[in-house]
């Protein structure tokens, strides 16, 4: 009855970061040709960095963790 079942348990980890791999990868696939022209990755890449920075000058301002 329980003839392969930690064969079996063992490959759970696997399929779990194989799945999530898969999804990171498509996910953010077209985010490639970006990267390929060196202007528009710095402008992707600032553009990434004042969103971050926005959000988190936000946060602090509506939770009252610092004054700006």
């Amino acid at each position: 009855m329980f003839d392969g079942f930690w064969d079996n348990v063992s490959r759970y980890p696997r399929y779990l970061i194989s799945t999530a791999l898969g999804i990171f990868l498509n996910a953010f696939g077209w985010v490639e040709p970006v990267f390929k022209r060196p202007i528009t990755s710095i402008i992707f890449v600032g553009f990434l960095v004042g969103i971050l920075v926005f959000v988190s000058f936000t946060l602090r301002a509506m939770l009252g963790l610092s004054t700006i």
